[in-house]
């Protein structure tokens, strides 16, 4: 700022602009040419290339940094949401063990994992718009903290009554899948996010296969050895591990990350380099887009079935097939760990398609993504042998999360403006799907709810003609916007005279900065 004031005492023709720089809204400094608000890094910090019209977004990925604020962010979001799934799910291969304990039906167990879906649903719609307010960081830390609270408290069950409660607390972990998304799109340009989001939530999605194998094959068999035996102790304080390992990550998160490349929420606020949000109207604006109905259904069938398979898997095979809990619990854990490079390999394929088809690519790989899904769903329902339908789930399971990472490789194109409130109504639903696949396998058989299951995920498959969104094409009309076209009449028709308004960090542009030389300052449009 002083740099601006000794400019304006040597410039007599901008003076009247003085009182401006009173008005905090208007303060502004210039930097390498750009009109800029507060910022923790400066250009220099920064250790990775980045786009300066996009809030200085990163243009690419480095897996092996852990600079700040990018990379920091991407691997605090994926390890964050890997303990989150580690929760959730810790308690889903000690089930069979709660059944027999509490002398409960499966009836009962499917009405608990109902229920901790419907706690995931109610929470990722709320998170949504509050982390276009709040940032992602901060609600990470927090959701986690509660979660491994609740997660302590497994032991504690004796009743239906209270396996359901618990696991409905719990259920809020499942929706820090909204955090993690929103937190790597703030870091990362649209042209890389398909990668980013596809690596970041599978790997993080991959805490729920670990959960199986490693409560159901290593945590609980250590706990019955310290028991002597004893089945019923060990589930319950087998959960006090993941427990522990969320809470502490819940902290680590908030202390060493940034909530977007130019600092923190609260920072940006308090500089004026941030207006504040309306939840409210955010909230609106994002629930009359068509486009993101579109990818709620099309979620509800690709993490929706991802949630359905990690609760039933484990049970699945130990009813169909007669085999241990340890065992059991192994194979379920297959179907989790394709996350491991399947959601990452279908953003990126999203990613490349975008580059040679625009949107349209993205929509077909999409809806080829699905179609593919529900036909192994298909075969897999009616596979009789333990060698086949392992092999099948295998399959199905990449592309349940490729279609995952191809969906939110499309989000952040619906509505940059409302990011937050999109990301929470499609992330809505996977919880969705859950809870109405749940509820079938709670009134029908294994196989019958297999075969529904993968004739509503081709149906939905369909829904991807529908999607059309702005300045892009769709499947079967339109075209994209020429960037080129677009930035040359903004040039023409846009350009004022008059100091650049600072925006905030969550406010986003595909627009150039316009600057000429230092005595004719230019608006910048957002």
């Amino acid at each position: 700022m002083e740099t601006i004031s000794a400019w304006m005492d040597d410039n007599k023709s901008v003076a009247s602009l003085r009182s401006m720089m009173e008005d905090p809204m208007l303060v502004f400094a210039l930097e390498g040419g750009q009109p800029v608000g507060w910022k923790k890094y400066d250009q220099a910090q920064y250790k990775i290339e980045v786009d300066e019209n996009q809030n200085d977004k990163a243009k690419e990925i480095k897996l092996c940094s852990f600079a700040r604020p990018h990379m920091r962010s991407f691997h605090c979001a994926w390890f964050a949401l890997f303990a989150a799934y580690l929760m959730w799910f810790s308690i889903s291969p000690l089930l069979s063990e709660i059944r027999d304990d509490l002398q409960i039906t499966n009836k009962d167990i499917w009405t608990s994992s109902i229920a901790s879906l419907q706690g995931t649903l109610f929470m990722r719609f709320m998170l949504g718009p509050l982390c276009d307010k709040f940032g992602a960081r901060v609600l990470f830390a927090l959701v986690l903290a509660l979660a491994s609270i609740a997660t302590a408290c497994t032991g504690l069950i004796h009743t239906t009554r209270d396996l359901i409660i618990l696991r409905l607390t719990i259920g809020m972990a499942g929706s820090c899948v909204v955090m993690c998304q929103y937190w790597v799109s703030s870091m990362f340009t649209r042209e890389v996010i398909g990668t980013v989001s596809g690596l970041c939530s599978g790997w993080g999605n991959l805490g729920g296969g670990v959960a199986q194998v490693l409560m159901g094959s290593v945590i609980f068999p250590a706990f019955k050895e310290i028991f002597q035996g004893d089945s019923e102790k060990a589930w319950r304080f087998a959960c006090i591990v993941p427990a522990s390992f969320g809470f502490f990550t819940s902290i680590v998160i908030y202390y060493i990350a940034d909530d977007c490349p130019k600092g923190n929420y609260s920072e940006l606020k308090k500089h004026k380099s941030m207006g504040d949000v309306s939840v409210t109207a955010n909230m609106c604006a994002g629930a009359t887009n068509s486009n993101a109905w579109f990818l709620f259904i099309q979620y509800a069938c690709s993490f929706g079935v991802e949630l359905t398979m990690n609760n039933a898997a484990s049970l699945y095979f130990r009813d169909e097939f007669g085999l241990s809990l340890e065992a059991a619990a192994a194979i379920a854990s297959v179907c989790g760990s394709m996350s491991l490079f399947a959601r990452g390999l279908g953003g990126y394929v999203s990613d490349q398609a975008m580059k040679t088809m625009g949107m349209r690519g993205r929509l077909l790989i999409q809806m080829t993504f699905l179609m593919l899904e529900g036909g192994l769903v298909l075969v897999f329902s009616k596979a009789h042998s333990l060698t086949e339908s392992i092999i099948v789930m295998i399959c199905f399971s990449i592309f349940v999360q490729a279609a995952e990472g191809s969906t939110f490789a499309i989000v952040p194109y619906v509505d940059p403006k409302n990011g937050g409130v999109i990301t929470g109504i499609v992330g809505a639903g996977g919880s969705t799907g859950a809870i109405g696949f749940g509820l079938t396998f709670r009134q029908l058989g294994y196989g019958d709810s297999f075969f529904i299951m993968g004739c509503a995920i081709m149906g939905t498959s369909l829904f991807s003609t529908l999607i059309n969104i702005k300045k892009h094409s769709s499947i079967f009309w339109g075209k994209e916007v020429n960037k080129k076209s677009r930035r040359k009449k903004l040039g023409k028709s846009k350009q004022q005279t008059l100091p650049a308004t600072v925006m905030g960090s969550g406010s986003r542009t595909d627009e150039p900065s316009i600057m000429t030389e230092p005595s004719r300052i230019t608006m910048q449009t957002w």
